[in-house]
């Protein structure tokens, strides 16, 4: 496989990271395109592209961490997710945002993360543990599963009430998503795309999301499907089969980027 092939079919992957380190879809994708145009100007980071996704995501680091010590703002949100985001970037430093990412959403191991971050792996373990303290005082909320296997829809309803937050309904369809949410909005989603009936669970998102602003997960075995840069790509994306660490650490992200106002 040539270079250029090793590289890009690593960054829908790096595309999902920068977007969740940033909570912005234009700023994270801002900051990859900058990765690249480093990684060209530069033959030796260019060869060692060659060698995965370990780095590529510290080329991507670097960068990122650049931007952060010239305090580079980041760009203008373009919707109300976003902008909560940014707001709320300053609560949990950026370094244990990465530290966090990348050993749970991105699965690389403590070692590997250290090696991106070019850090310790004690450091890495230190920064990872802040995190999650930083973010479990998020506020709780309640969440929609809408998945049509019912164990792994068991599965996700044990991880959200085992974090502390309710369960406001199941949907295995988008029709049942509706009546759901006719009840009682949720604070946050948890999606798979493929339902029983043939519906989608893209499509029932956005009957959700055209009535408020909830954060969204999508859980899915395809999610090539979903990173194509072609529409509004989903922030935060769980491949099928999933890891429990790899869910709880994409509901603590999601609350904390895109909560919405706490429900009476």
């Amino acid at each position: 496989m040539s270079l250029g092939n090793q590289i890009a079919a690593n960054l829908p992957y790096l595309r999902r990271y920068a977007r969740a380190l940033t909570g912005s879809q234009s700023t994270g994708d801002a900051f990859v395109r900058a990765t690249l145009e480093a990684a060209v100007a530069d033959a030796g980071v260019m060869e060692s592209l060659g060698g995965g996704r370990v780095p590529l995501y510290r080329a991507f680091t670097r960068v990122w961490s650049s931007a952060q010590l010239a305090e580079v703002p980041v760009g203008a949100a373009s919707g109300e997710h976003e902008a909560g985001a940014q707001r709320r970037l300053g609560a949990i430093t950026p370094p244990a945002r990465q530290a966090l990412l990348l050993t749970t959403l991105e699965d690389f191991t403590p070692a590997q993360a250290a090696e991106i971050m070019e850090l310790t792996t004690a450091e890495i373990d230190a920064l990872v543990a802040a995190a999650v303290a930083e973010i479990e005082a998020e506020q709780k909320t309640s969440v929609l599963v809408i998945e049509d296997e019912p164990l792994i829809a068991m599965q996700l309803e044990d991880l959200v009430a085992g974090l502390g937050h309710r369960i406001c309904g199941t949907a295995a369809t988008r029709s049942q998503a509706r009546e759901v949410v006719a009840e009682r909005m949720p604070g946050l989603v948890l999606a798979d795309i493929q339902l029983a009936d043939g519906s989608s669970g893209l499509d029932a998102v956005d009957d959700i999301l055209a009535l408020a602003s909830v954060p969204v997960i999508f859980i899915t075995a395809y999610p090539e499907r979903l990173l194509t840069g072609d529409r509004p790509e989903p922030t935060y994306l769980v491949t099928k089969p999933f890891q429990e660490a790899t869910v709880r650490a994409a509901i603590s992200q999601a609350l904390f980027f895109q909560s919405s106002r706490p429900l009476s």
